[in-house]
């Protein structure tokens, strides 16, 4: 595949660049990043979207949050399908994307690691089992420079939780203010510090007796690796939304 890397100067970015140089398989054709070093690039990298020529395969995002005002509409007029790895992101560039998969295939998840999916189920599977007996608590803990909070991975989680026990309510960051904790509240905790990649912990409090879930990860690779993933599941698809749990 010729993939477009949109933020292709940033730490992510990087790391899929060279994951996509050592494969035999998939090629970068262009990158997108206005703070990039484009000389240190062996294609073009632009600004953004308005210059690009090449025609690329698909478009795999690890940049911004406001990135979809610039890659979705080119992705829709150019009939590229887009990965987005990015979380974050308002309601208003929620519609944009639901807009844009209504037209090209559209990937996007909170987290691209095979082992956060095989959580998921263990979360649905431990939800079916425990019923009303577990209270439900959610921990992530990310490095310094992570803008959004909780992560995107917190919230796939506790949206697993909720398929399962569908009257679940979520309460984020419990402060001061925030009152005892009710039956079917779930509550979602974020830590900020140091250089940690990623770490979250789903626990199900019952009397007498805790089981904790934990996935961490210690390389930012397994995120590049899922996204070209992605990329290849995209290519035979028609449009629509898609995630991890799809393929």
């Amino acid at each position: 595949m010729k993939i477009l890397i949109y933020g292709i100067g940033g730490k992510m970015g990087g790391i899929l660049y060279e994951k996509i140089a050592a494969s035999k398989a998939d090629t970068v054709c262009c990158g997108v990043d206005k703070y990039a070093d484009k000389s240190s690039f062996p294609f073009p990298v632009y600004d953004d979207c308005s210059a690009i020529a090449e025609k690329p395969d698909c478009i795999i995002d690890f940049s911004v949050k406001e990135a979809v005002y610039d890659f979705l509409p080119y992705a829709v007029k150019n009939s590229v399908p887009c990965v987005i790895a990015t979380t974050g992101h308002s309601e208003k560039e929620e519609s944009l994307i639901t807009d844009a998969a209504k037209k090209i295939p559209v990937f996007k998840s909170g987290n691209m690691s095979r082992g956060i999916n095989l959580l998921i189920k263990l979360i649905k599977t431990a939800c079916n089992y425990l019923g009303d007996d577990a209270d439900v608590e959610i921990v992530e803990t990310h490095h310094r420079r992570k803008k959004d909070a909780p992560s995107g991975t917190a919230l796939m989680l506790a949206k697993a939780v909720k398929s399962v026990a569908t009257d679940t309510n979520f309460v984020f960051g419990r402060n001061p203010d925030s009152n005892k904790r009710e039956k079917h509240d779930l509550g979602i905790s974020a830590v900020r510090g140091g250089t940690v990649v990623g770490k979250h912990e789903v626990s199900f409090f019952m009397d007498d007796e805790v089981i904790t879930l934990t996935h961490e990860a210690e390389n930012r690779a397994i995120f590049a690796e899922g996204s070209i993933e992605a990329a290849h599941y995209l290519a035979d698809k028609n449009p629509g939304l898609y995630d991890t749990m799809d393929f």
